[in-house]
């Protein structure tokens, strides 16, 4: 009997172990994933529907402002660091036409990083 409690109480330890050896973790990606060939297809003038069509659906619409997408990636990797990555676009109110960016990306450039 003693020897039953002994293994339940190794077993319930054990499972809570989030480091147990041969446990395999995967990233866990969330939101829009854009690169850089992405963002250097953009121009100043583009369309909504051109955007969309090179950038995708944005993962958030301002309810109180139509003319700005917000564009956010999170990945959560295996050995607990994180990657955030986002980019805003706004459209000219008057034409529905791009005007500006900003985020870790630039057009014709590196990423930017920021933790």
């Amino acid at each position: 009997m003693q020897k039953l409690y002994i293994a339940l109480l190794t077993a319930i330890f054990l499972s809570g172990c989030s480091e147990f050896p041969g446990v395999y973790k995967i990233d866990i990606p969330q939101g829009n994933i854009v690169t850089q060939e992405m963002v250097d297809q953009l121009r100043p003038g583009m369309t909504i529907n051109q955007v969309r069509y090179v950038m995708g659906t944005p993962l958030l619409t301002d309810p109180f402002n139509k003319y700005r997408w917000d564009y956010i990636y999170n990945n959560k990797h295996p050995d607990g660091s994180v990657t955030n990555e986002r980019m805003t676009l706004e459209f000219d109110k008057e034409t529905g036409t791009l005007k500006g960016l900003a985020g870790n990306f630039r057009p014709g450039g590196d990423k930017q990083t920021t933790q």
